[in-house]
């Protein structure tokens, strides 16, 4: 039989592994009447709404299992807004797995399976206790990685990035009902748009999606991080740097050329925001077949960074084999040039801003001194600027790739209705339907236009049991 959206679904709903307590979760979909039936045989009692109840788990055989809370949330009052039903007992993998048996054994009749990763609050969406942001803050609260992201994922789950989204639409339709009723109306000799302000409120409404996408821009900075590589020649300092951006003995720093052969990841925090940095090896020509393997490697990384970081020895400068390194680095990709060993030079740690003396229009220099630790501040800071990184930014909600999609989707439709909006009525039905598809991107945002194959993919990756 295919599964269906309105199963009864039964799933461990705590973290693998042992524990202090295990939660094994029930949502009843169309079998909400018997949901007493069930937990009268699972628990030998009947149990007062939304109350905790110390009672025995039962086998088939009104024997204990296990011994815990039981709580029971009638429909429409539950996280999936269906009858829910947990059991909360000891956190063993072996009792767990127990009483997760005992409920689909009990409920065979009902036609009780095991839930599909994410369809707890893939439930919770359709059955709108939360739209699909909301329902996307979940994961994203549960997979964060640095505090800041925990709060900005907090923020998106309560709503802060919905609201600002519903906000928009409903400017939007305010908008397009003004528009779409003069061209139902052609009869009246009005100028449109001087009259009822269009220009001036799609401005507005321009404006608004501007800092959404700006704090949505920042947020999912916050969930993915950066992608930061270290590339020069050998013995540049590469690793030193990675140690000292770290705060830890990473990598093996010796004075061998060649010493990296592979490249060695780390996960930092700056301000919050993971920043993924990458140590490769050495850039250079070499006839030892592992380090070309290592060299060829290091270059897979530098076209994925998100940044690329050029560490010379501050000794020598630019060289020229340095210019061919750079010369290959892709375009696009923002690139820091980083003197390091300034502790040999007697220089001070300093950045080198644009017009200042380095080269190219939008690249900086960063001097400093990865092994006496001088001037990394000033890097963690270049770092940030690149991100576009606002500090204090209290509002700042979690955002995925697909929200930027779409935001910035919607971007382009809003200029595209404006470009028609200085044609006058001559353009008003072009008007309106940038308007209408500018709408549609946003909605698409918190569901209420998203296809059955993208809740699919969004849900899939969910753990089990939410």
């Amino acid at each position: 039989m295919l599964a269906t959206d309105s199963d009864p679904i039964v799933a461990i709903a705590t973290a693998p592994g042992r524990g202090g307590i295990g939660v094994v979760r029930i949502s009843f979909g169309r079998a909400g009447e018997a949901a007493g039936a069930l937990i009268e045989a699972l628990t030998g009692q009947a149990l007062a709404p939304r109350h905790a109840s110390y009672v025995p788990f039962l086998d088939g055989k009104g024997e204990a299992l296990d011994r815990g809370i039981a709580l029971y949330f009638p429909a429409p009052h539950s996280y999936t807004g269906e009858h829910v039903f947990e059991l909360q007992g000891h956190g063993g993998p072996i009792v767990l797995q127990l009483v997760l048996q005992r409920c689909i054994d009990a409920g065979r009749a009902l036609g009780l399976r095991l839930a599909e990763p994410g369809e707890f609050t893939r439930r919770a969406f359709l059955n709108d206790k939360l739209d699909l942001a909301q329902a996307e803050a979940v994961a994203d609260l549960i997979e964060a990685s640095t505090e800041a992201a925990a709060r900005s994922a907090g923020r998106s789950l309560d709503g802060a990035f919905s609201r600002d989204i519903h906000a928009l639409v409903e400017e939007t339709i305010t908008l397009r009902m003004l528009v779409e009723a003069t061209l139902d109306f052609p009869e009246e000799e009005i100028d449109f748009l001087e009259a009822a302000d269009a220009r001036g409120k799609l401005a507005r409404i321009r404006q608004q999606l501007a800092n959404v996408l700006a704090e949505a821009k920042q947020g999912a900075l916050l969930r993915e991080g950066l992608s930061v590589v270290l590339a020069g020649q050998p013995n540049v300092g590469k690793s030193s740097l990675l140690n000292a951006l770290a705060g830890a003995e990473l990598a093996i720093v010796t004075p061998i050329a060649g010493t990296t052969r592979d490249k060695v990841a780390q996960t930092i925090q700056i301000e919050g925001i993971p920043l993924h940095v990458i140590d490769t090896a050495g850039l250079r020509e070499t006839d030892d077949e592992v380090e070309k393997i290592g060299i060829a490697r290091t270059w897979n990384e530098i076209e994925r960074a998100d940044v690329v970081l050029h560490l010379l020895d501050a000794r020598s400068g630019m060289t020229d084999d340095d210019v061919t390194i750079a010369a290959r680095f892709p375009a696009g990709v923002p690139v820091v040039r980083v003197l390091n060993k300034t502790d040999l030079t007697g220089l001070p740690a300093a950045v080198t801003l644009p017009g200042d003396g380095a080269a190219g229009s939008d690249l900086r220099e960063v001097r400093l001194s990865a092994k006496q630790g001088d001037g990394i501040g000033l890097l963690r800071e270049e770092l940030l600027r690149i991100a576009g990184w606002q500090a204090g930014a209290e509002s700042v909600y979690l955002a995925r790739e697909r929200h930027l999609i779409a935001l910035r989707a919607a971007q382009e439709h809003l200029m595209l209705a404006a470009q028609h909006a200085d044609q006058n009525a001559q353009a008003l039905d072009l008007f309106a339907e940038e308007l209408r598809l500018g709408q549609e991107q946003l909605n698409s945002i918190t569901g209420e236009f998203t296809s059955d194959d993208l809740l699919g993919v969004i849900f899939s990756r969910f753990c089990i049991g939410k």
